[in-house]
């Protein structure tokens, strides 16, 4: 007899029979590249901290990372120049605006609300360092290729579509230069968010980069460090309060568990200690999230009783979970 499958494959196998069917939600159409994705595409990915994959569906389909790359390039800000700094020009308050709303810097500090927010995400973007722009786009390259575990590479395609279109990341940046947030090299530091957004990447690497960060920052495949151990705490509490743009609050009730969404249709979410999950499906819902990913995500949430305020507190074993399941 040959070896029983394990217990967590099985049940990404049913939910993505689940789910596969659901049929709502609109791809993005306001950066014309992602208008041409197919709405079929879906998948499911899990990696354990102990390297472990499990995945089910189109896992190798290539899509631009888009907002999900926020996460990454805020923890490379914080290993570079300290949490005091990267505060004094993005704050971490939720916002109930938009992702893309150009009205929301704060009252008195004038900084962006938050760095998963476009103008806190460009804020953040202009504190990457390099001697040039090229060293600044390699430096980054390396980061996220920490993560992946493999050589990335920039979609010029939707670069070059959203340089073309972003009017309103340009008018944010413009606001965030005369207020002093971000320096003059404005279109030097857009660029870079552009190019950020436009890295390619699969549902399984965002599995892992997803498991990366559950791993104290070290990729579970590779054993290389992504990002120091210390950034941690900072990055996913800031994925937990602001990670799925003016969804995170429901998204706080309902899952309860850190994460990251994109407008090309990926979710990456962080079990620390234990796991990294990860969903694509290009359709969205109105808040610009993945519809079938929430739902995924939802579904793993109260079956495994991930939300962080299920008990035992911060001690559940997914995994044992799983295999104590009737």
């Amino acid at each position: 007899m040959g070896e029983a499958e394990h217990p967590l494959q099985a049940y990404l196998d049913a939910l993505y029979l689940k789910y596969k069917p659901l049929s709502e939600g609109k791809l993005a159409s306001y950066i014309p590249e992602l208008a041409k994705a197919d709405p079929d595409c879906f998948s499911i990915c899990i990696v354990t901290v102990d390297g472990q994959i499990f995945e089910v569906g189109n896992a190798d389909q290539l899509f631009t990372i888009q907002s999900i790359s926020k996460v990454f390039v805020y923890g490379m800000a914080l290993a570079e120049h300290g949490r005091e700094k990267v505060l004094s020009k993005v704050g971490v308050e939720p916002t109930g605006d938009p992702f893309n709303s150009i009205i929301r810097l704060d009252e008195y500090s004038k900084r962006p609300d938050n760095p998963m927010v476009n103008a806190g995400a460009i804020a953040t973007t202009s504190l990457i360092q390099g001697t040039d722009p090229t060293d600044r786009l390699n430096r980054m390259l390396d980061m996220f290729r920490n993560y992946i575990g493999h050589d990335v590479y920039i979609d010029m395609s939707v670069f070059m579509s959203e340089r073309s279109t972003g009017h309103r990341n340009r008018a944010m940046a413009h606001l965030m230069r005369h207020f002093g947030m971000i320096d003059a090299n404005i279109d030097e530091a857009l660029d870079l968010y552009f190019q950020q957004c436009s890295l390619m990447v699969n549902c399984c690497d965002l599995a892992v980069m997803a498991a990366t960060l559950a791993n104290k920052g070290v990729n579970p495949i590779t054993g290389d460090r992504a990002v120091p151990s210390h950034c941690i705490r900072d990055i996913l509490s800031v994925m937990y309060t602001c990670g799925m743009y003016n969804y995170a609050g429901q998204w706080a009730y309902q899952v309860g568990i850190p994460a990251k969404s994109g407008v090309s249709g990926g979710i990456l979410a962080v079990i620390p200690n234990q796991v990294g999950i990860a969903v694509f499906s290009p359709p969205l819902d109105a808040n610009g999230n993945s519809v079938r990913g929430i739902k995924v995500c939802e579904d793993l949430s109260h079956q495994f009783e991930l939300h962080m305020f299920d008990l035992p507190m911060g001690c559940s074993h997914f995994l044992q979970t799983l295999e104590n399941k009737p």
